[in-house]
């Protein structure tokens, strides 16, 4: 065996050996990628330098400042507003809180950007109040934690800056725009599943369609939408940077959430950035280190022989695209969403590029692919969450969710095989 092929599987057997041992995810990363270099000969302070080049980059410093707007806002009494709106737009239909809870998620997902904090502030609302009205408690749960994952789709979303610095050369502001066709196209699918359960089990309808209530809703509702405007409209006509944007959302949302709304005061805005800085540190730690693990692949010319053993089973650009999605679905199964994305992208990206897939829909697809992948178990984040907001075990949450998988998939495939659903809003805005 040639000493390039022993780094490789120094780098990927150790990394999924330490994975399968539950080591934390960046130790993982960052202990294999520096075994593989002292193998190589190579001296430790690269790995240093490849770590401090990880994250010394201006559009990494929009990651921390959506997930500060995310928790302002989502700490600020902004659930409430939105549920309201959700509930006067498809409260009326047959299993109308399910409707809901769907809608709610794809508004509360251009806010906080994260199906972990969706489920925990929309559910610990909406679950109790739809087993209320006459919902099974696992549907309730299943309904919850699918439709979270349009929060990773709708923008502004930190996970859609940290792919657009993975894969070089990719703008921020497509990206934001292409995610909003995909995350509608997923609420539809979701919707429709919800419906013919409803149907089948006779849920609840919601009272008739109001106009003069979706109005009222709407105006008590604009302050917090406003703020996803204000980031995708300044980024897709250049008025400033992703960064910048992300800065002036922070103090807009300090600002609705504390004079406007007025859900949080000065103490719960120090707990907020307490939070912050929780997550932020275990973000910026797997960067640093999915830096070095991307030195090495390139190093070592992974990608050009991932790309080889994939194509040598088959050349058939549909076949392809199926195996790309098996193989970051099945990462989904057993790694969290910022390191699928660090990791897959350098492999995965060239060979999609190849079949015709541009690096902005390709975005969209390992987004909601690991959306799913915060849904299955073992390391299902979201369902977990889930699980410990509403109290029903984790076993009868999955089996709930069965047919929502379904729905999700259809609306993989559609978003993989449809290139419109992901392009049209770029190309139509340049």
């Amino acid at each position: 065996m040639s000493p390039e092929n022993v780094a490789v599987l120094i780098l990927l057997g150790g990394f999924f050996l330490m994975v399968l041992l539950r080591f934390p995810i960046a130790y993982a990363v960052g202990i294999s990628s520096a075994l593989c270099l002292l193998y190589l000969g190579k001296p430790v302070t690269v790995v240093c330098q490849q770590m401090v080049k990880g994250v010394n980059s201006f559009s990494l410093m929009a990651v921390p400042f959506f997930i500060t707007m995310g928790v302002l806002m989502g700490s600020g009494g902004i659930s409430e507003k939105l549920i309201a709106l959700a509930d006067a737009i498809v409260g009326w239909m047959r299993g109308g809180m399910a409707m809901v809870n769907i809608v709610a998620s794809y508004f509360f997902g251009g806010i906080s950007g994260s199906a972990a904090a969706d489920t925990a502030s929309l559910g610990s609302i909406l679950i109790p109040m739809m087993v209320e009205q006459g919902y099974d408690d696992d549907f309730s749960t299943a309904v919850t934690i699918t439709s979270s994952c349009e929060g990773l789709l709708v923008p502004p979303s930190h996970n859609m800056v940290i792919y657009a610095t993975t894969a070089g050369g990719v703008s921020v502001g497509s990206l934001f725009l292409a995610g909003y066709i995909p995350g509608a196209v997923l609420a539809i699918s979701l919707m429709i599943g919800s419906y013919i359960i409803s149907v089948k089990r006779n849920y609840p309808k919601g009272a008739k369609f109001s106009l003069g209530n979706f109005i009222k809703q709407s105006l008590k509702s604009c302050w917090a939408l406003a703020a996803v405007v204000i980031v995708v409209v300044g980024v897709v006509f250049g008025w400033f940077t992703a960064t910048e944007s992300a800065a002036i959302a922070v103090v807009y949302s300090l600002f609705v959430s504390l004079f406007i709304y007025k859900g949080l005061d000065w103490k719960g805005v120090w707990r907020a950035l307490g939070e912050c800085v929780d997550t932020l540190s275990i973000v910026l730690i797997m960067i640093a280190t999915s830096c070095v693990f991307g030195y090495c692949l390139t190093l070592l010319h992974v990608p050009e022989l991932a790309a080889k053993a994939i194509t040598s089973v088959t050349t058939n650009p549909i076949l392809l695209a199926l195996m790309i999605n098996g193989i970051l679905l099945l990462l989904g199964c057993i790694m969290d969403m910022a390191p699928i994305i660090l990791i897959a992208t350098p492999i995965l990206l060239p060979l999609a590029t190849s079949i015709g897939i541009h690096p902005i829909q390709f975005g969209i697809i390992i987004i909601l692919n690991c959306g799913i992948g915060l849904l299955t178990p073992p390391v299902g984040t979201v369902l977990f969450i889930g699980s410990a907001v509403s109290g029903v075990p984790m076993e009868r949450v999955v089996k709930a969710t069965l047919p929502f998988y379904i729905c999700m998939i259809i609306a993989l495939l559609l978003v993989t095989f449809i290139p419109g659903i992901s392009m049209f809003l770029p190309n139509l805005l340049g």
